[in-house]
């Protein structure tokens, strides 16, 4: 059994649980799960957590993520993305260097955004992309996110390349079609491309087609991400092996973490991921997850 985190570069054209489907044909696994979906046009990091570390999944860091993108501008969409049917062209003859900078100036930093109907969002137990694909449009709330990054890396109009830092949770579509709404001429976005996600990053994602072959060569353990080191982030409480009998029986260490302030923790054991605890002044100390070694 494989256990810990593939990152793989998702192509266009197909969904974030396609490539689900695919990593479980492959690794002959039904135990795998993804992280931080992506539109089946976009393409880049798309984290797969295979075996125990579907466990592990609400624990991640991936706060913080990063898009390269090319945004479209003088064309609206009713999906905000090149996909869509197109609502509206405009001319972009007057759009300067200096004026797109400086909207994307505004666009920085703490903002609200309104998320799209073609998203993953429900409403009233239905995603909101199905009844938009009724042509039903549903009231949404606004949406606070950060805005880390906003740099332009190519423009030449109509088109604008940009790289988006940000928080999770944001949606490039929509600070796509805000630029445009700013801008008074609309935009889309016409390509998507993520290459952050929290610690997961480009460089070190594989194809479907690389996963599988190394599956074939027996060399997937070279490509994955130990669970461990996927919350690499989280305070660390190495056990100590009379500590480790007792949490096999679902104790928790509680003298160790009674020194700890609260929050969550990783409990170690000569380098293997153990259990996942928490400490809250509410409910004290209690085990999250358990993962089987």
């Amino acid at each position: 059994m494989v256990d810990g985190f593939l990152v793989i570069n998702k192509p266009a054209g197909i969904s974030s649980h396609d490539v689900v489907n695919q990593v479980r044909r492959i690794l002959c696994t039904k135990k795998v799960g993804h992280t931080g979906t992506l539109d089946p046009f976009a393409t880049g990091v798309l984290p797969i957590a295979v075996g125990e570390g579907t466990k592990a999944i609400q624990f991640l860091d991936e706060g913080i993520k990063r898009y390269e993108a090319v945004i479209r501008m003088g064309l609206s969409t009713d999906t905000l993305d090149i996909t869509g049917t197109v609502l509206q062209e405009l001319n972009t003859a007057e759009i300067s260097r200096e004026k797109l900078l400086n909207v994307m100036a505004a666009l920085t930093g703490e903002i609200e955004q309104l998320p799209p109907m073609f998203s993953a969002i429900k409403h009233a137990g239905q995603p909101l992309y199905k009844l938009a694909r009724k042509g039903i449009e549903v009231e949404r709330q606004l949406r606070k996110v950060n805005i880390q990054g906003f740099e332009l890396l190519e423009f030449e109009n109509p088109f604008a390349t940009v790289r988006v830092t940000c928080s999770r949770g944001t949606y490039i579509r929509t600070l796509a079609d805000d630029l445009g709404l700013k801008l008074g001429c609309g935009a889309c976005l016409t390509e998507l491309r993520r290459t952050m996600s929290g610690s997961f990053l480009l460089e070190n994602a594989i194809t479907i087609e690389q996963l599988a072959a190394y599956a074939e060569e027996g060399d997937i353990l070279k490509q994955l991400f130990t669970i461990a080191a996927a919350v690499s982030h989280l305070k660390e409480i190495l056990l100590e092996n009379k500590e480790l009998e007792r949490l096999k029986n679902g104790i928790p260490p509680l003298e160790r973490l009674a020194e700890m302030p609260t929050g969550i923790f990783r409990l170690m054991h000569q380098g293997k991921l153990i259990s996942v605890a928490e400490k809250s002044p509410e409910s004290g100390v209690i085990l999250k997850r358990v993962f089987n070694n």
